[in-house]
C-alpha cells in the first residue's frame, strides 16, 4: 500500500492547522491555561483562613479566650462578631462567612459551676469541602474546650495529667492519610481535572476537524488525496492532533511534577504519566471518531461530544466514587478513556502497586482506539454519499 496518500494529507492538515488561528488556541492555549489555572488555583493546596462569625453573648474572658483560639487556628480566621445567632446565620446565607459559634450568656459562670454549657457551631455544609474543614476544625478545637473542666476537677482531687487523660479519653484513636499525608487538595485534584479539560478540548477538536470536512464539501478531495483509504484518511488528519495534544501533556506533567509545582508523586515513574496521557489523547481522539462516525451531523455530535466530555469530572471517580453511583453511569464510567486514565495515574502517584492492577485499563483504553474502526466504513460512505453536508 503506497504511503503517498497519507503524506499528503498530513501535510494537507498541517496547512489547514496553519492557517486557522482557532486550531492552535485549542490545541496549545487552552492547555496552557488549564496548567496555569490547576497549577494556582489551589494556592498551597490547603484550604486556609475560612472566613467565620463568632456570636459572644456572654463576654467574659474565657468566651474572649476560645475566640482568640478560634481566629489563631490556620484554617479559619474569624471576620467579625454578631449580635444574634439570626443575623449571623444571615451571613451564612450571603457567604459573607462559612459558619458561626454560638458562646451562650452566662458560658463562664456555668462552667465554673460545672453546669454544662453549650456551645453551639453551625456551618455551610451545601459547599462540602469548606463544610468539612469548618467542621473538623471546630469539633477538634472545641473538644478541647469541653473537657477542660474535667482536666482542672480531676487534677484538683489529686490524679496526675495522665490519669486524667486517661479517665477523660480512655480510647486514643491514631489516624493515618494514606497517599496524600499533607492532605494536599492540589496533589490528589490538579492532575485528573487538567486531564478532564484537556480530553474534552481532546473529544471536540476530533469531531470538528472530521465533521467539518464534511460540513464544508471538501471530505471528497480529502479522501481522494489519501488515495481513497479511509484509515489513511483519518491517521494523516489526526497525526498532528495527536502530536501537538501530546506534547502539551508531556509539559502539563512536566509543569506540574517536574518543575514548577514540584507535586509529590511518590516513587512512580513519571514517564509511566506521561505514557498513559498520550494513551489518553489517543483513545479520547477514537472515542471522538467512533462518536462521529455513528451518525455523521457536526452540529448533533458536537453537543453529544461536550456533554460526554463535562461528564468525565464526575465519572472519573476523583470527585466522587463510582461504586456509590447508579449501576448504569458505573458501565457508562467504564467506556470513558478519562476513568482509565484515573486510575492508571493514581496507581503512580498513590503507590505505584505494579500493572497487575492497573492492566485492564491499559486494555480498556486500547479498546477504544479499536472501537473507532468500526465506523470508519459508515463514514467512508457518508463521504461519498455527501448527503450530511447539509444535515446540522
Amino acid at each position: 500500500m503506497s504511503s503517498f496518500g497519507l503524506w499528503h494529507t498530513l501535510r494537507r492538515e498541517w496547512r489547514r492547522i496553519v492557517d486557522r488561528p482557532f486550531y492552535w488556541v485549542a490545541m496549545v492555549g487552552v492547555p496552557l491555561f488549564a496548567t496555569f489555572f490547576m497549577s494556582s488555583v489551589f494556592g498551597s493546596g490547603h484550604i486556609e483562613d475560612i472566613p467565620i462569625g463568632v456570636v459572644d453573648e456572654d463576654f467574659t474572658a474565657t468566651t474572649r479566650n476560645i475566640t482568640r483560639a478560634i481566629d489563631a487556628t490556620p484554617a479559619l480566621t474569624v471576620v467579625r462578631h454578631y449580635t444574634s445567632t439570626a443575623e449571623a446565620l444571615a451571613a451564612v446565607r450571603a457567604k459573607d462567612i462559612y459558619g458561626y459559634v454560638l458562646l451562650p450568656a452566662n458560658f463562664e459562670a456555668d462552667l465554673v459551676a460545672n453546669r454544662a454549657p453549650i456551645i453551639e457551631y453551625a456551618y455551610h455544609y451545601a459547599l462540602m469541602s469548606v463544610g468539612g474543614v469548618v467542621e473538623a476544625t471546630l469539633a477538634t478545637l472545641l473538644a478541647g474546650v469541653t473537657i477542660r473542666p474535667v482536666e482542672v476537677t480531676a487534677t484538683s482531687l489529686g490524679l496526675s495529667p495522665q490519669a486524667t487523660s486517661t479517665l477523660v479519653m480512655p480510647i486514643q484513636a491514631d489516624s493515618l492519610a494514606l497517599f496524600n499525608p499533607s492532605l494536599n487538595y492540589s496533589a490528589y485534584l490538579s492532575l485528573p481535572l487538567l486531564m478532564v479539560i484537556l480530553q474534552i478540548v481532546v473529544l471536540l477538536t476530533t469531531i470538528y476537524v472530521v465533521g467539518t470536512e464534511i460540513k464544508s464539501g471538501t471530505a471528497i478531495r480529502w479522501l481522494i488525496g489519501a488515495d481513497g483509504n479511509i484509515f489513511k484518511a483519518i491517521v494523516g488528519k489526526l497525526t498532528p492532533y495527536t502530536l501537538t495534544f501530546s506534547v502539551a501533556t508531556i509539559g502539563s506533567v512536566a509543569w506540574l511534577y517536574g518543575g514548577v509545582d514540584g507535586l509529590p508523586y511518590g516513587d512512580g515513574s513519571l514517564w509511566l504519566l506521561v505514557l498513559w496521557g498520550v494513551l489518553l489523547v489517543a483513545s479520547t481522539q477514537a472515542l471522538g471518531l467512533f462518536l462521529y462516525g455513528l451518525f455523521p451531523a457536526l452540529g448533533f455530535i458536537i453537543s453529544v461530544g461536550s456533554m460526554i466530555g463535562s461528564l468525565g469530572a464526575t465519572l472519573c471517580g476523583v470527585t466522587f466514587p463510582i461504586g456509590a453511583i447508579a449501576p448504569i453511569f458505573q458501565s457508562v464510567a467504564s467506556i470513558l478513556p478519562i476513568r482509565h486514565y484515573t486510575l492508571l495515574a493514581q496507581n503512580i502517584l498513590y503507590g505505584n502497586y505494579g500493572t497487575e492492577w492497573v492492566w485492564k485499563n491499559i486494555v480498556a483504553m486500547l479498546a477504544v482506539c479499536a472501537l473507532s474502526t468500526l465506523t470508519l466504513p459508515r463514514l467512508r460512505r457518508a463521504i461519498i454519499s455527501r448527503r450530511y453536508e447539509k444535515v446540522d
